[in-house]
């Protein structure tokens, strides 16, 4: 009987499949096509002789056999990925691809400066960003595909390591024609009577907001009269100017509607709406030299 063997690409591929439970998104994340994955899985049961993974429905899960090769695949791979760290450090190595991920916010209004200031100082990193709501982008961090993310909002999960960046204000954005247009402040209870449009589940500007309402002296959040869902912060601020209803967003998503007048900011009496943006990694990967440059760089960053 010849023995077993198999090389670390065909690991990885395994590994993805395992832990993504789905070969076209297993193949997405080793740009390969599905049918490629698929013809590679196959040779490699084939080669160690007993199934690997099983097809229940949509999903995919190792068999017990599967889940042994699993355990030994991962330790192999991050041998092989420290191994490769600590020469590219020992080398110097300061070119190639960074890939790292925004929530909307950061993503969109933030980032795409700070990134064009690291380029003038790392003109040969690649620098590839990915945006998405914040549990999307924590979501990727921990799967691998990203190696850091900037998020709008601190969760709590045990493998994310969260450090604050920079300081944002939410405010209540109105159309200028509004009748509060004249104000500075609203209360409260002005605030549960207003048609109010809200961001999608995950969004860390909606879980900021729902934070700063939360206030067991008060209504709870779900007292808002909410007219609608969208998926983004420029959505909402459509849904605002087409005066379907008002909405707390970030004061960096309307600086230009402020500048022009057509959306008003202003505050709601008694409620603090301050937050911090974060920088995310996973806490049992090692960041790459290109990684840990990007990191050294958003940190040092003025917050503003």
């Amino acid at each position: 009987m010849s023995s077993i063997d198999f090389d670390l690409r065909q690991l990885e591929i395994f590994c993805k499949v395992v832990e993504l439970g789905s070969f076209s998104r297993a193949a997405d994340a080793v740009y390969l096509a599905q049918a490629s994955v698929s013809e590679r899985i196959a040779n490699l049961e084939k080669m160690v002789g007993v199934k690997l993974l099983d097809r229940l429905g949509r999903e995919v899960v190792p068999t017990k056999a599967g889940e042994v090769l699993y355990k030994h695949a991962v330790l192999l791979l991050d041998m092989k990925r420290t191994a490769r760290l600590e020469m590219e450090g020992f080398l110097g190595v300061k070119q190639g691809e960074i890939h790292m991920g925004g929530s909307t916010i950061p993503g969109e209004y933030i980032l795409p400066k700070v990134i064009g200031n690291f380029n003038e100082k790392h003109p040969a990193i690649f620098v590839d960003l990915t945006i998405a709501d914040t549990s999307k982008i924590e979501t990727r961090v921990l799967e691998g595909t990203l190696e850091l993310g900037v998020i709008g909002s601190k969760g709590a999960h045990k493998n994310l390591i969260y450090q604050a960046l920079w300081k944002d204000e939410l405010v209540l954005a109105i159309p200028a024609k509004h009748r509060w247009a004249r104000k500075k402040v609203v209360s409260l209870a002005e605030l549960y009577e207003e048609p109010f449009i809200v961001r999608e589940l995950g969004s860390g500007t909606l879980q900021s907001m729902e934070a700063s309402l939360r206030d067991p002296e008060s209504k709870a959040a779900g007292s808002l009269q909410v007219v609608a869902r969208f998926g983004s912060s420029t959505a909402v601020k459509e849904g605002i100017k087409a005066g379907l209803g008002v909405s707390i967003l970030s004061a960096r998503a309307i600086d230009t509607e402020l500048k022009t007048g057509i959306l008003r900011a202003l505050k709601v009496k008694g409620l603090p709406m301050h937050r911090s943006f974060y920088l995310i990694r996973d806490r049992r990967r090692i960041a790459s030299p290109l990684c840990q440059a990007m990191i050294d760089f958003l940190l040092a960053t003025p917050k503003e």
